[in-house]
């Protein structure tokens, strides 16, 4: 499975499957075979951080 390489598309990729599928970033990481630090460091490029309470990039 492919994921979006836009970062705009990719963050509301990314907060989708955490909404629905995966309780922490961590889990969704694992489970989707993604590398935390680089999709982390992806959204930063558009000024995107992940809130742990949230469960989600704000």
């Amino acid at each position: 499975m492919s994921i979006p390489k836009d970062p705009v598309m990719l963050l509301s990729y990314v907060n989708t499957q955490l909404r629905d599928f995966y309780p922490s970033l961590e889990e969704m990481c694992k489970g989707l075979d993604i590398n935390q630090d680089e999709l982390v460091e992806k959204l930063k490029t558009i000024s995107y951080v992940y809130d742990e309470n949230l469960n989600k990039f704000i």
